[in-house]
């Protein structure tokens, strides 16, 4: 007998008694259905912190500037979900320059790549408003790096950086409503006014950039703005042109490349707070969060695994009965000149094409409820729709043949014992059975 043959017999014996078959394979249906809608998640998380990272420049790329720099980014962002008011009257404090012989030294430091090492041009913003509100707000901004940060909007583009006509500014999400306008679109095109104000003699500079595009939420968005390089030159002349000559050189903020294979960054970082230096990666920002969703969704993963073992075990049930029913044929069958591995194969393969079925049909019905998901949340006023660049279900050929092949696998050694029983049955005793 053929193989085609037997896997005919084997799914058209499943037809023998439709609901018991029917209510194994829903069994199989939700743990399959459980795994593969977790591990769609697992992947459309996974996909949008990936996303976020090489937006950021990716494994390898630090941030680097002395520690109270990077205490008051997270004071600031620890103090309001929202842009914060401007306030005059409060003292800005500044941050350390990193000297030259420092920056030297983090060249030599065993993993990063000294020619990798690049001063950002800081800028000093104190304050962003509109023709749309009387309200001015405190606005952190920094010139586009050309290479390290490709920043996914929810409207608009990223500033030209070769565009010397224009100001350009690309604004974060949420700065939206509070300059006065309905949603990210609106604002596209419209000129805001940036203040920046002179520390030595207190005189206020007005800059009126176009705004070009809109930020799109992110767990690694730090509340930046990004300009165009004519803007960022014109805002660091002014906030300069008073400076004392040593001044005007000196240096805030870096930006290096390590090699993340070959070299620890637990390592890297305690030789840069030894040179009075602070770093901070794309993981240290978005880490907690991943294994925050890997834990979550590992946890849902072990109750459809659950699941999956009681299939297995309604697929015991489901394949002895059958073989006590099938008793008499099954000796026919042997007494005819049918061997007991034919036997054997043809139980198995209805075993494994109860496993088949159910976890085709939990795959299917995942996908088609993800799909539909991912549509509704992010739709307007949706769950997701302030984060357009995540999908809460992203379904990979990788996890879907990976889902089939382990519910085969486990029907496949469900059914081996039935199919042990039924192929060591003795034809004269299998014809005798009542």
């Amino acid at each position: 007998m053929k193989l085609i043959d037997i896997i005919k017999d084997a799914n058209r014996n499943l037809l023998r008694n439709k609901l018991r078959s029917f209510l194994t394979i829903l069994a199989i249906f939700i743990g399959s259905f459980s795994i593969i809608s977790t591990s769609a998640i697992q992947a459309g998380v996974n996909d949008f912190i990936d996303g976020q990272v090489n937006s950021y420049g990716g494994e390898g790329y630090l941030a680097i500037a002395s520690k109270d720099s990077f205490e008051a980014i997270e004071n600031l962002q620890n103090a309001s979900d929202g842009p914060l008011e401007y306030n005059p009257d409060k003292i800005q404090t500044g941050a350390t320059a990193i000297e030259p012989a420092t920056i030297a030294k983090l060249k030599d430091i065993a993993g990063i790549d000294p020619d990798s090492v690049q001063e950002q041009k800081t800028i000093s913003v104190d304050y962003i408003t509109s023709a749309q509100t009387d309200k001015k707000y405190i606005l952190s901004a920094e010139a586009l790096p050309p290479g390290h940060i490709k920043v996914d909007t929810v409207a608009g583009t990223t500033p030209d950086l070769n565009n010397r006509d224009e100001y350009q500014i690309l604004l974060p999400e949420d700065y939206v409503s509070a300059l006065g306008y309905d949603d990210a679109a609106a604002i596209i095109g419209q000129t805001v006014t940036l203040g920046v104000v002179d520390q030595y003699r207190h005189e206020t500079k007005k800059f009126t950039p176009k705004v070009v595009g809109v930020i799109a939420p992110g767990v690694v968005s730090l509340g930046y703005a990004y300009t165009n390089t004519f803007l960022a030159d014109d805002i660091y002349a002014e906030n300069s042109k008073y400076y004392p000559a040593e001044l005007k050189e000196q240096v805030f903020a870096l930006t290096a490349s390590y090699d993340y294979q070959n070299y620890d960054i637990a390592t890297i970082k305690d030789e840069l707070e030894e040179i009075g230096l602070s770093a901070m990666t794309v993981e240290d920002i978005i880490g907690q969060i991943k294994s925050f969703f890997d834990v979550i969704l590992g946890v849902f993963k072990i109750f459809g695994f659950i699941a999956l073992l009681a299939a297995g075990i309604g697929i015991v049930n489901t394949l002895f009965m059958s073989v006590q029913e099938r008793t008499r044929e099954i000796g026919l069958d042997k007494a005819l000149g049918m061997s007991s591995r034919h036997v054997f194969l043809g139980f198995t393969l209805e075993a494994i094409s109860l496993g088949f079925w159910g976890s085709l049909f939990g795959i299917a019905v995942s996908m088609t409820i993800g799909h539909l998901a991912n549509t509704a949340f992010h739709a307007e006023n949706g769950l997701l729709a302030a984060f357009p660049t995540f999908n809460l279900a992203t379904y990979t050929i990788h996890d879907i043949i990976n889902v089939v092949i382990l519910i085969i696998f486990i029907a496949f050694i469900a059914g081996t014992l039935p199919a042990r029983q039924a192929s060591r049955k003795n034809p004269i005793d299998a014809l005798r059975y009542e």
